[in-house]
């Protein structure tokens, strides 16, 4: 047995590591209450999901059990979980950590991140594990003046519950206070670039998974079973498709947004969620609860870009929201920075 990089990363700078947490089974969904063991349940609501898959990482980081945590995020298994969780959830970008130790999901999206309950532990866990001598003396003081900030307004980056827009809303005015500039941009790619998501994933997925679904199938929870099984008979053209198109739509969201330095948007969709709901009602209308956890932060999966959850304003005084400072030109220091500066007080 031997720890993983980032376990020993952190070990030697002093952690003491307790132990592993609950997840999402095998890191497929954002829900975080699909698991042998149960599901995990969030601090501010017991009967609400925490998000996944790094469900116990985030509960326990918000309850106060610990004061960091790591997690994978290969669509929003970092993001999701500290926004509905109410804490701070970095993905840094595509490579920068080893993700050796980790059990796969997709190789190719799959990110070690870390969650924590303000920005500054966050910055201090992420100068520790992206150099080989920090010791959380690279923390930046926060500053924005004349930073660029995009915000989205393509009808694919809106959220479903309104308390999520209005905490964008509110983080865009406190940077903007600060001396940042604000600048609406438009992302016409979005759609069909997200739409390589699922079939990169779950080909990926199958292929880790296959001889056991095949020699064991009962051991799975029938909803990931359900939902590995599809990918069986799915032709390589259509994941090498996937794979192609990845490459040419990434390249022009990067054009579309390369002139500014990061992006604002909310992390999630929806707020934390009755567990076991795959659904919810929204206005009268039915809304499937799991795409709307995954879609606004499973682009930056894609795109291998740095991206920060961090809690936002709560109008309603109700559950957590979660705002996204995604780095177009700031790398993880840069995206920190922007996020220290919507830390309340």
């Amino acid at each position: 047995m031997a720890d993983a990089p980032v376990v020993a990363r952190l070990r030697e700078a002093g952690a003491v590591v307790v132990g592993k947490l609950h997840t999402h089974e095998f890191a497929y969904g954002p829900t975080g209450d699909v698991a042998a063991t149960g599901p995990a349940r969030n601090p501010h609501d017991p009967s609400r999901i925490t998000g996944g898959s790094s469900s116990g990482s985030a509960a326990a980081v918000a309850a106060g059990h610990l004061p960091l945590a790591l997690g994978t995020d290969t669509g929003a298994s970092v993001r999701t979980p500290a926004a509905l969780c109410g804490v701070v959830g970095l993905k840094p970008a595509y490579g920068v950590l080893p993700a050796e130790g980790a059990f796969p999901l997709s190789e190719s999206l799959d990110h070690i991140g870390v969650l924590a309950p303000d920005v500054h532990a966050a910055s201090v866990a992420w100068d520790v594990l992206s150099r080989p001598d920090g010791t959380g003396g690279g923390i930046q003081s926060p500053g924005v003046d004349g930073v660029r900030v995009g915000l989205l307004t393509d009808e694919y980056w809106r959220p479903i519950d309104p308390a999520l827009g209005k905490a964008v809303e509110a983080a865009a005015a406190r940077l903007q206070a600060r001396g940042a500039h604000l600048q609406e941009v438009s992302t016409p790619m979005i759609e069909e670039l997200a739409a390589t998501y699922p079939v990169i994933v779950g080909a990926e997925a199958y292929a880790t998974h296959a001889r056991w679904l095949a020699d064991r199938p009962e051991d799975y929870q029938p909803i990931t079973r359900e939902r590995l099984l599809p990918f069986a008979d799915q032709p390589a053209r259509a994941y090498v498709d996937a794979l192609r198109a990845r490459r040419r739509l990434k390249a022009a969201l990067r054009a579309a947004v390369a002139h500014l330095d990061v992006l604002l948007l909310p992390t999630t969709r929806l707020r934390a969620t009755p567990i076991g709901a795959a659904e919810v009602v929204v206005d009268g209308t039915e809304v499937p609860v799991r795409p709307q956890l995954l879609a606004l932060t499973l682009p930056f999966n894609l795109t291998g870009w740095p991206a920060a959850s961090v809690p936002g304003e709560v109008a309603d005084g109700e559950l957590p929201t979660g705002v996204q400072v995604v780095g177009v030109r700031l790398e993880e220091r840069g995206v920190l920075r922007v996020a220290g500066a919507l830390a309340r007080g």
